[in-house]
């Protein structure tokens, strides 16, 4: 297996956990990123952009380029695609980026999703609200995450203050979906085409922020597992997608229906540290390093991940519990900011909701 040196495009928690994993696959991390004291200055060497020769120094000294968040942007990434391979390649972060363009692309793969309008204009957004009728969910088609960048339009009321707050040269206004729990799935897509799924995780957020992932999401059928895996599998070919991709998905009584992807690892998917045969983190690195894939089954029967928001906590009291493993990530304490997360195992579902139970103190915490 020859030895690759991966350049990672941002340096948080999530660079860092893929070197964590890539490391003991003989693979080297330079982080390209003006931060200083991110999480992954610890485990490779950062390159901030700001400095003379930064960008042709990272090219150089790297064998493949991969990203942390689908803000990247996109120019940059088909820049370096000229003299260095990246993965997932500029397709994938366009259409994530977009969230007009990503859900016409859902359609376009009869993937289900909301109903949805294009808005530009008060007048369009007027329009939007009597065609898919109250609630509706608008959205800025650019930049948001983590519950940013959207606002719910209960009643005619709501219009001018969304209309403030979220005013924009293009909006997308959504239906209101009918579902009964949020869940996501991700694969991995090597450069031959092969591919592999983990489990369905259901997702319980708060404040737009996710605070605990279950895995397997309980109650969950062949068939909407099966569902979420032709849903992935088919964008992950359209794609042509190399590495991790996450699809976030609503559980309705009609089937699943796609909320939005994200083209890279995912917070949902931190339990497959402790609970996969191989972490989503390792899977992203093998595949755009051009290994063979690992396996996703699960462990144990059963795992959860629950985020450390804000506040870090008693650590000890994560540490005394044997099923529990504590994953901080060298963050200082702000108000709803992802210091860490605690990755639990276990043999059922009543023994995992015991270990959940025990940190509802982590669980509630709103920063």
């Amino acid at each position: 297996m020859a030895v690759k040196r991966v350049g990672v495009l941002g340096s948080g928690q999530l660079g860092r956990m893929m070197a964590l994993a890539g490391i003991p696959l003989d693979v080297e991390f330079v982080f390209f990123d003006e931060g200083e004291n991110t999480p992954s200055h610890c485990v490779g060497k950062v390159i901030n952009p700001k400095t003379p020769g930064a960008l042709q120094t990272f090219i150089k000294m790297v064998d493949v380029v991969t990203y942390e968040s689908e803000n990247t942007d996109a120019g940059l990434v088909e820049g370096i695609g000229k003299h260095v391979p990246v993965f997932p390649g500029p397709d994938s972060l366009r259409k994530s980026q977009h969230r007009l363009t990503e859900k016409d692309t859902f359609r376009s793969l009869g993937i289900a999703t909301a109903e949805y309008r294009r808005v530009s204009t008060r007048e369009e957004l007027e329009k939007a609200t009597q065609e898919l009728g109250f609630p509706i969910v608008l959205k800025t088609t650019t930049m948001g995450y983590d519950g940013k960048g959207q606002a719910v339009l209960r009643s005619a009321a709501d219009i001018d203050s969304a209309w403030q707050s979220l005013g924009h040269a293009e909006l997308i206004a959504e239906a209101f979906v009918t579902f009964s729990r949020e869940l996501s799935v991700i694969a991995a897509r090597d450069q031959h085409g092969h591919t592999v799924v983990y489990p369905l995780a259901e997702n319980q957020h708060h404040a737009g922020i996710l605070r605990v992932s279950r895995v397997p999401a309980p109650d969950c059928s062949t068939e909407k597992q099966a569902q979420a895996e032709q849903f992935i599998t088919t964008l992950l070919d359209h794609l042509n997608h190399i590495g991790v991709l996450t699809l976030e998905l609503f559980d309705t009584a009609s089937g699943l229906v796609a909320n939005e992807m994200a083209p890279r690892v995912h917070n949902s998917g931190h339990w497959s540290i402790e609970g996969a045969e191989t972490s989503q983190f390792e899977n992203h690195v093998r595949a755009i390093c051009g290994f063979p894939l690992g396996s996703t089954q699960n462990r144990h029967s059963h795992a959860a991940m629950i985020n450390i928001i804000g506040k870090n906590g008693d650590r000890n009291s994560v540490l005394n519990e044997p099923a529990a493993h504590l994953h901080m990530y060298g963050k200082s304490e702000r108000s709803n900011r992802k210091l860490g997360h605690i990755n639990i195992v276990a043999d059922s579902a009543a023994e995992m909701e015991s270990v959940i139970s025990k940190f509802n103190a982590f669980v509630n915490e709103c920063g």
